[in-house]
């Protein structure tokens, strides 16, 4: 439990980052605190970030368990993401003791001599491993802690000697909460199964009759999910680009992959997934299109995995009947990745290094065994072990600094990910965010114009990607260019009538773009030209309004510009310099009445106007 806190201690004072935000910081329910709990245990877990019913990811997403958490930390706590971040190095600091149980509890029947020393030298490996930095420096991903968590604490008190009717409830018990936690706990089922199976010494109807209360609580969790969000698994592809990685651009248009090479790149992300938990650099927290390309049958890589995964079966089905530990550490790892691998559904991603985080146990337990077999010498065994842990540790601490905040995650990972459209949109869009801040004021222009760079090339790779052409607009619009931001705003437009924000940023653009022209450029015509086009986005904004009037007024056409001034008036009737300037209009029309009594309507809010 120590390494693990020392491991993610440089975490504490991290931001939230990348996918807080849908459940924690824009979640209205997490938000609401306690008064959140029911909100959150009636609607998809998305719901009260999105707002919207309808499951908006392919099958839904029900996990109340971490959210409702998040929820009571919000409400005792407040909005400092620390203690959150502590209670995640916590959990996992627990989840290292229940693995080194669980592998404890399985070996023992078996390896009565070594069980121990290999239970502890996996746990090790395990803790230390880099692949798991996402689930635990990302606050979002207690799903993972808690859901590994609980599936394996409701095996280890029914592998016990002695189970007795309290073991039975509490590992159902465990279970349901597992599966509250995150779906892929269900994978823990036929886990469960092959650890009994290979390891106890029960017969199979006694070990089965065990497992009863882990299959009655995920029934039990799917009746519930069904009431909650409805029964949806797969169904038809999204045609979204960013919601199917199994869709490519080919001369403009937008085509799904073939049979073939769908396979083929499921293939090579399984190859992937072997080759990040041997050697887990470089690290990214995302594998979206186009950063995994579509590939073929034929692609040496693809073919490489074909015949890792077939030789991998092959030794697991020939060592079913021996019992045989390798067998039993690539079913595990096979039945780990089954609902992520998108082979049974899609899960809207190539892959993603926290879908490792339950397999790994597998990759970790078969290294210890074999070195363990390989290197008699306990003290050569450990340390090995102790070298390979340390390279991890050195590979864990670093990486979590890049977890940071979501501009060093997003502008660290795009430097790998820089084929993947929603890496480059996160990192450019970021940028554009921070760059008008006050402590980036020496950097604005540098880093909108990286910015434009990245969001250039998210759209070169996905050319309908809305919301790379709303953030594009709002880093010209920063830098000035309003020409520019307009071209992009009509854009993300374009894709989407009804996308509210570019159609309200068109109208600021328009706005800004007309008082640029008028005040720096002295070019009239095309000011109100754009006002009046920004009126047509902001029907109701004063300053639209109020530039409209100065723009007339300055132009001569005083009755035009009275019109605006008095509409803008409605909105803000106090406006001091709105009644100065509907003043002046009446008294260069000659009006000397209505100049007077906008005077009167000055002096009552200030007296000293008109002096």
């Amino acid at each position: 439990m120590g390494l693990s806190v020392l491991l993610y201690i440089n975490t504490l004072n991290h931001d939230y980052t990348l996918d807080d935000a849908i459940v924690i910081t824009d979640n209205m329910f997490t938000q609401e605190g306690i008064k959140g709990i029911p909100g959150i245990l009636s609607h998809d877990t998305f719901y009260g970030f999105f707002k919207e019913e309808k499951n908006l990811v392919s099958g839904g997403r029900y996990r109340p368990l971490t959210q409702v958490q998040f929820a009571i930390e919000k409400q005792i706590f407040g909005d400092h993401p620390r203690w959150m971040h502590l209670f995640n190095i916590l959990w996992y600091a627990a989840l290292s003791l229940v693995v080194f149980q669980f592998l404890k509890h399985l070996l023992r029947p078996r390896f009565k001599k070594h069980h121990v020393i290999i239970a502890f030298a996996a746990s090790l490996l395990f803790i230390a491993h880099p692949i798991h930095t996402e689930a635990v420096a990302n606050i979002k991903g207690r799903d993972e802690i808690l859901a590994l968590l609980l599936s394996l604490a409701s095996l280890i008190v029914i592998m016990k000697d002695h189970c007795n009717w309290k073991n039975l409830i509490s590992s159902g018990v465990l279970f349901f909460l597992a599966c509250m936690s995150k779906e892929n706990a269900f994978t823990f089922l036929p886990i469960g199964v092959l650890s009994f199976y290979f390891f106890s010494k029960l017969k199979i109807k006694d070990f089965l009759i065990r497992m009863i209360p882990m299959f009655i609580a995920a029934v039990l969790f799917i009746i519930v999910r069904t009431a909650v969000i409805g029964f949806e698994f797969g169904g038809e592809p999204p045609s979204e680009m960013m919601n199917n990685p199994f869709i490519k651009v080919v001369d403009g248009k937008y085509l799904f992959y073939t049979g073939a090479e769908k396979m083929a790149s499921i293939f090579y992300c399984l190859l992937k997934y072997i080759g990040l938990l041997i050697f887990p650099h470089p690290l990214t927290h995302d594998y979206y299109p186009a950063q995994i390309s579509v590939r073929s049958i034929s692609n040496w890589q693809v073919i490489l995995s074909f015949m890792v995964y077939g030789a991998m079966l092959v030794w697991a089905l020939l060592g079913i009947r021996k019992k045989d530990l390798g067998s039993y550490c690539i079913l595990f790892f096979l039945g780990g990745i089954s609902l992520v691998a998108n082979i049974l559904f899609p899960v809207g991603t190539n892959l993603s290094e926290r879908f490792l985080f339950g397999p790994s146990i597998a990759f970790c337990l078969a290294i210890a065994f074999y070195g363990q077999r390989l290197l008699s010498n306990r003290k050569i065994f450990f340390s090995l072990i102790a070298v390979i842990c340390l390279l991890y540790s050195y590979k864990t601490i670093t990486r979590n600094v890049v977890w940071k905040d979501n501009l060093s995650l997003f502008t660290t990972d795009v430097k790998v990910s820089n084929n993947s459209a929603k890496a480059l949109n996160a990192a450019g869009g970021d940028l554009g965010t921070k760059a008008i801040l006050p402590e980036f004021a020496s950097k604005k222009n540098e880093m909108l114009l990286q910015s434009v760079n990245y969001l250039d090339r998210a759209i070169e790779i996905h050319p309908n990607y809305k919301n790379a052409h709303l953030l594009k607009g709002n880093s010209h619009f920063y830098l000035e260019e309003f020409d520019k931001a307009i071209f992009s705003y009509q854009n993300a437009l374009n894709l989407d009538g009804s996308y509210e924000e570019a159609s309200k940023n068109l109208g600021i653009a328009y706005r800004e773009g007309g008082k640029y022209h008028g005040e720096i450029k002295g070019d009239l015509n095309k000011s109100i030209q754009y006002l009046e086009k920004a009126k047509d986005y902001l029907p109701q904004d004063f300053e639209t309004l109020r530039l409209l009037g100065v723009a007339n007024g300055v132009s001569g056409n005083q009755n035009q510009a009275i019109a605006y001034f008095e509409q803008a008036l409605q909105l803000q009737p106090k406006d001091l310099n709105l009644l100065n300037n509907l003043r002046t209009a009446y008294q260069i029309l000659g009006n000397e009445e209505k100049a007077q009594y906008f005077l009167a309507k000055a002096k009552e809010i200030d007296p000293n106007a008109g002096n």
